[in-house]
């Protein structure tokens, strides 16, 4: 009985100092050594709040709110935890956990700056093997972005490259594998009833992406998208040896554009089943502005729709201000687009039905508003001219109105010859008027 209380005192007496010895550790200074270290190793500041070593349940070095750069990343909690088999050997090896890391876009331009350091010849062995790196919430900052917390897994070979990774939303919708593959890596990205996180609000039905990853090439051979009732299929190569670029090619069939169509714009929208296809490319400095540099060519069409909240069939035969209301109903709307940059064109607009033809083009300026111009026939019409229309506005409150050149022709024209035939020849004049002070500039 004594014997048992003697070895029970003993493991008391082991656990009480395991626990209390590392507060007569001076922790604090050789907190000071791991900044300056740090500091000078990735060339900006890093501040650590607070930190101690504890021995259990096995030993660790645990950090709090360190800050690298200016909150270009914050991190509450930082454990370094040694594998004990290798606390006698020359390589350490060690497995990184960290709680809530925030994450600003600027950290891009700190790790492309440390990447592109050269590695000392000669370095020798790295006296710490790196195993695993594991996030249980990162929050990635970006502005105009709506991004979800993610966790991830990492783990690294001897070398400290990557491995293979596993990063997952922390609802599940989106996860994202990365495996060893050769001399290059597969990555699969699955997705399921997720929202866009940037740009408009999109909701993803189902979404399969299939990558390679291999040097300083990404290889996306397979995006296949379900969402509105259609599917949208494509490849894409990103490339980083030198500046960023990025090309691919997408096609769209039978996507419903009444919900997508509303988020852009409430008051004037399209529904009916989108059709399209085309390539896109950019080229940039940073990968943060490719989209600014952005180059893509589509064509489109939509059968059997309607055009909500604007009836062309009663501005062009009434001559009519206003500028909205009713619906035009369509056979068929065709069209290209061109994007450059942030500037949208669309070009050669045709849109037919029983009741109306049309052709036209407009414009999509960097602040969203339009600038364009229109030509709607009427059928069975006694007008011996197609009605000119100008688009004003923006996206969301789009402005098409009869020409004023057109409609003070028309004017003139009824009050000379009467109605009919007089209209029609007053507006193709003032029409006429208007594109000939246009070749000079005139106002």
């Amino acid at each position: 009985m004594k014997k048992n209380k003697k070895i029970a005192f003993g493991i008391l007496t082991v656990i009480s100092l395991l626990i209390l010895l590392p507060f007569f550790i001076p922790v604090r200074s050789l907190l000071n050594q791991v900044e300056q270290m740090a500091t000078q190793q990735l060339g900006v500041p890093v501040q650590i709040g607070d930190g101690r070593l504890s021995l259990l349940p096995t030993p660790r070095v645990i950090l709090k709110d360190v800050i690298v750069g200016k909150q270009d990343l914050q991190f509450s909690q930082i454990q370094a935890v040694p594998d004990i088999a290798s606390l006698l050997a020359s390589t350490k090896v060690l497995a990184i956990h960290i709680k809530q890391l925030q994450l600003q876009k600027s950290a891009l331009d700190l790790a492309s700056a440390l990447s592109n350091q050269k590695v000392a010849e000669n370095q020798g062995a790295s006296p710490v093997h790196v195993r695993q790196i594991s996030i249980d919430a990162l929050q990635l900052d970006w502005p105009g972005m709506k991004l979800p917390t993610l966790t991830l897994a990492l783990n690294l070979d001897v070398n400290h490259a990557m491995e293979s990774a596993q990063i997952e939303t922390q609802d599940g919708k989106v996860t994202l594998d990365v495996k060893p593959d050769g001399r290059s890596h597969r990555i699969a990205l699955r997705a399921e009833k997720f929202t866009m996180p940037a740009g408009l609000p999109l909701l993803v039905d189902q979404a399969t992406v299939d990558m390679q990853l291999k040097d300083q090439v990404l290889d996306i051979g397979n995006i296949d998208v379900s969402m509105y009732q259609g599917k949208i299929n494509g490849s894409m190569r990103v490339m980083w040896d030198k500046n960023w670029r990025m090309q691919g090619q997408l096609k769209v069939a039978r996507l419903s554009l009444q919900q997508p169509s509303r988020i852009i714009s409430p008051k004037v929208y399209l529904s009916g089943a989108l059709q399209s296809q085309g390539n896109f490319s950019a080229a940039a400095k940073d990968a943060s502005k490719l989209a600014d540099h952005l180059r893509a060519d589509f064509k489109f069409s939509v059968n059997e729709g309607v055009l909500h909240g604007l009836d062309l069939v009663k501005i062009a035969s009434l001559l009519t201000k206003q500028s909205s209301g009713g619906q035009t109903q369509f056979d068929e709307f065709t069209g290209a687009i061109n994007v450059t940059g942030k500037q949208y064109h669309l070009r050669d607009l045709k849109i037919r039905s029983g009741l109306l033809s049309g052709t036209g083009q407009v414009k999509i300026m960097p602040n969203d508003a339009l600038d364009g111009t229109a030509e709607v026939e009427l059928k069975n019409s006694a007008s011996l001219v197609a009605i000119p229309l100008d688009i004003s506005g923006s996206v969301s409150d789009p402005l098409v109105l009869p020409s004023k050149a057109a409609l003070a022709g028309a004017v003139a024209g009824t009050a000379v010859l009467g109605p009919g035939l007089g209209t029609s020849l007053g507006m193709k004049a003032g029409t006429a008027v208007e594109k000939f002070k246009g070749l000079f500039g005139g106002d």
